[in-house]
């Protein structure tokens, strides 16, 4: 497909099963075929410090190269005190240095928040939302997605099996497909 647009899917969830994972999956799956998706593990991408900039190691230059050829991102997060988790975080601080790089730099993004309680990760939604002002990564506003509940969504083959979630999930990723084409239009 000519126009079509690659998503960077970050999960901040090591967990093999975890139901943020599934949700990522869901969504995939959802997709229109204007969008391609490339899952890069944050899990492999080593610690950042500031001392190795000048000489980055591997795996640094690896993920920032894949997330360089994305032209949007989708980010699903868990919520661990009220937070994204560290290794998600650790994954956007290599990414977006040296400072300038641009990696993220007007390229659109889209957060989705999983829990298998009520409040559906909103603390860690708006936290990463907070970073992704500062890295200029145009954040879909609308919908918003928070998924609560998460354990009872899937069967244990991890298939969606909740109808009403299918379809937020399905009118999600079409809107965030339209705000990629939106924004990489320009104005």
């Amino acid at each position: 497909m000519a126009n079509q647009s690659t998503v960077a899917v970050l999960i901040g969830s090591l967990r093999r099963e975890s139901f943020t994972r599934k949700v990522a999956n869901a969504v995939i799956q959802l997709a229109p075929p204007s969008l391609k998706f490339d899952v890069v593990d944050v899990g492999s991408v080593s610690l950042y410090n500031e001392d190795l900039e000048g000489t980055p190691p591997a795996d640094w230059l690896a993920f920032r190269e894949r997330l360089r050829a994305a032209d949007a991102f989708l980010f699903a997060t868990p919520e661990y005190n009220r937070s994204i988790p560290g290794v998600l975080k650790n994954a956007i601080d290599v990414a977006s240095r040296p400072k300038g790089n641009g990696i993220f730099d007007g390229k659109p993004g889209a957060v989705i928040s999983v829990s298998p309680g009520a409040l559906s990760a909103f603390g860690a939604n708006h936290h990463l939302r907070q970073s992704l002002v500062f890295l200029n990564v145009p954040t879909m506003q609308q919908p918003e997605a928070y998924i609560g509940g998460a354990s009872k969504l899937f069967d244990e083959k991890g298939n969606l099996t909740n109808d009403s979630t299918r379809q937020f999930l399905k009118a999600f990723i079409d809107a965030f497909a339209k705000w990629i084409e939106l924004v990489r239009r320009g104005p």
